[in-house]
């Protein structure tokens, strides 16, 4: 578990809170605008692999477009919460192949990839509560998504990593920890937002 320091805490917070007074109709109309602006990004359209996740609750919702996505022919990976918190991987076959898992999460019931699945892909939509001018996310502590990272990194694996997220979540700084990895892109319903070593 990566420990976290009081300001992620406070930030955290704050963020979710505003996430829970979102309404049902509110939820579904950014759904739908995400997946449009999503499906227009360069390192989706060109993509073979994407690695993705199944929203839930008030998280901007990510079900259109995995099903656009499978759709135009892409090959979707979706992330399975292991014991340790660590990631494996599962390939998306449709709503139908999803299974309810810990924590509240949706899973695909299919074989397992292992953790070095993600390797293979193209572009990684990764969740998170925010990101900041630099392109620093933050995401909700558990540190999974920090590991899958981490894996990326140390296989020499360069695909585009973009942040699904709500526009008031796009802020100007977040604070900074050293495992803490840059996105390309972050996609709003509203837009794109891309990042260079410049932001900073």
């Amino acid at each position: 578990m990566t420990e976290e320091t009081p300001d992620k805490r406070t930030v955290r917070r704050r963020l979710l809170d505003a996430r829970a007074r979102l309404t049902a109709a509110e939820l579904r109309a950014a759904a739908e605008a995400l997946a449009r602006q999503s499906l227009r990004l360069p390192e989706l359209s060109g993509a073979a692999v994407v690695a993705a996740y199944v929203s839930v609750g008030s998280e901007p919702g990510t079900r259109a477009l995995l099903d656009a996505l499978r759709e135009r022919g892409v090959r979707v990976l979706l992330p399975v919460l292991m014991a340790d918190d660590d990631l494996d991987w599962g390939e998306y076959r449709g709503a139908e192949g999803l299974a309810p898992a810990r924590r509240g999460l949706l899973e695909p019931d299919g074989p397992r990839l292992g953790p070095a699945g993600v390797l293979a892909a193209d572009a990684v939509l990764l969740p998170g509560l925010a990101v900041d001018a630099r392109g620093l996310r933050l995401g909700r502590g558990g540190g999974s998504y920090d590991r899958v990272l981490a894996r990326l990194a140390a296989h020499g694996a360069h695909p585009a990593l973009v942040v699904l997220l709500y526009a008031n979540e796009v802020v100007a700084r977040l604070p900074e920890e050293p495992h803490d990895h840059p996105v390309q892109a972050v996609v709003t319903p509203e837009g794109v937002r891309r990042f260079t070593a410049s932001s900073a």
